[in-house]
C-alpha cells in the first residue's frame, strides 16, 4: 500500500501507532478484528441530537461548483446544488473573516467504512451488517474552525499545556485569520465546544465518527465525494502521491495548510472534508465497526479511551489518506500541524 503521509510514527516499546510533533509515517497496522457484536443503542453518555434550527433562521446558496472526477481526476460532471445553514451570529468577526456556518445535514442513513473492492482499503474500514440511521437532521461547521474564530472565542488566556507558546512558536506560514486551527489536541478542541456553548446557548460538540462520514460522504459512496479520486485542484493535499489513474504533480503540493473553503465543497456544503488538516472526533479509538451505535452518536463505551479518532488527511497526507473512509488513531493530548476539528450541533 501507499504510504499517507502523518506526523506519526510507530512506539517502539507499544507497538501501537503514536502522533507526535516531530515528523515520519507509514501506514497503520492491520488491527485485529473483533468478534461481531450486535447493534449498539445509543449511550445514555451521549446528548440528544438537536431539532434543527427554525426555517426561519436558515439561509440558503447555490453552490455552482458541485463536481465529480473520473479515476483519472478528470471532471465528468459538474452541477448547481443549493445548501441549507445558518450563521452563529452571537459571536462577533471581522469583516473578511469567515463566519461560523453551519451547514443543515439531512436525516438518513448509510453503511460506515468503505466498500470491499476499494482500493488499498483498511480492515478497520469493514463495514458491519446494519445501517447507521439518522433520524433527526443535525448542523455541522462548513469549515475547519480557524485562528481567528478559535481566538475569538477561546481568547488570549487560554493557555492549557503552554498553548499560547507553541501558537507563537509556530511557523508563519501555517498562520492566518482563516488558516485551520492547529497545534490542538482533543482537549483543546472540546474546551472550544464548551466556551462556544456558553457564549451562544448552544450545544456545540465534536462530532462522533458516524456523523463526520455521513457528512463527509454526503450520500456518495465512492473513495471520495468528488468521485473515484482527487488532484491538487480539488484538495490541499501530497499531490505526489495520487491516488486511482492520476498522476504525481510535484508542483500541486502546497507543504502548508491553505484558507479553508479555497476548495470545491460536497453536496451538503461542506469544504475540506478531504486533505488541509486531519479532524478530531469525539469518539475512542476501536479497532473495527463492530458494535458502533446505529444511531450516528458516538461510541464511547470500550476502545482506547486515550486515544481517538481523527478524520479526513491532510495536506501532509498523501490521496489515499485523504479517503472518505479513512480513519486514524491520535493520542488525546497530541498537538500537531496537520490537526484541527470542526463542530456540530
Amino acid at each position: 500500500l501507499i504510504a499517507f503521509r502523518l506526523l506519526f510514527y510507530p512506539s517502539i516499546t507499544s507497538g501501537m501507532w503514536v502522533a507526535t510533533e516531530q515528523t515520519p509515517i507509514s501506514n497503520p497496522p492491520s488491527p485485529i478484528p473483533d468478534s461481531p457484536t450486535p447493534e449498539t443503542p445509543r449511550s445514555s453518555q451521549n446528548e440528544p441530537i438537536p431539532s434543527p434550527t427554525a426555517s426561519s433562521q436558515l439561509q440558503s446558496q447555490t453552490l455552482n461548483n458541485i463536481i465529480t472526477v473520473d479515476v483519472r481526476g478528470k471532471e465528468i460532471n459538474r452541477r448547481s446544488l443549493q445548501v441549507q445553514y445558518f450563521t452563529e451570529d452571537k459571536l462577533s468577526l471581522p469583516s473578511g473573516v469567515k463566519p461560523i456556518e453551519m451547514a443543515l445535514i439531512p436525516a438518513g442513513e448509510f453503511k460506515i467504512g468503505s466498500l470491499s473492492g476499494e482500493k488499498e482499503r483498511s480492515n478497520d474500514e469493514d463495514q458491519v451488517n446494519y445501517p447507521i440511521k439518522f433520524s433527526q437532521a443535525f448542523y455541522m461547521s462548513r469549515y475547519e474552525v480557524t485562528q481567528k474564530q478559535w481566538f475569538a472565542v477561546m481568547g488570549s488566556d487560554y493557555d492549557a499545556n503552554g498553548f499560547n507558546k507553541r501558537f507563537r512558536e509556530l511557523d508563519n506560514k501555517f498562520k492566518g485569520d482563516n488558516r485551520p486551527m492547529v497545534m490542538v489536541d482533543w482537549n483543546d478542541a472540546k474546551a472550544y465546544c464548551k466556551k462556544l456553548s456558553e457564549l451562544t446557548g448552544k450545544s456545540y460538540r465534536l462530532p462522533s465518527e458516524s456523523e463526520w462520514e455521513y457528512s463527509c460522504r454526503a450520500k456518495s459512496t465512492t473513495p471520495f465525494y468528488f468521485g473515484e479520486t482527487i488532484t491538487a485542484e480539488l484538495v490541499n493535499h501530497d499531490s505526489n502521491f495520487p491516488y486511482g489513474n492520476v498522476r504525481p504533480d510535484k508542483s500541486g503540493y502546497r507543504e502548508e495548510t491553505t484558507n479553508v473553503g479555497s476548495f470545491p465543497p460536497n453536496e451538503w456544503g461542506l469544504y475540506d472534508m478531504h486533505g488541509n488538516v486531519w479532524e478530531w472526533c469525539e469518539d475512542p479509538w476501536h479497532d473495527n465497526y463492530n458494535g458502533i451505535p446505529n444511531d450516528g452518536s458516538a461510541w464511547l463505551i470500550g476502545g482506547e479511551q486515550n486515544r481517538h479518532i481523527v478524520r479526513g488527511g491532510s495536506w501532509l497526507s498523501n490521496a489515499y489518506g485523504c479517503r472518505s473512509a479513512i480513519r486514524f488513531r491520535v493520542d488525546a493530548g497530541n498537538r500537531i500541524l496537520d490537526l484541527g476539528f470542526r463542530v456540530v450541533l
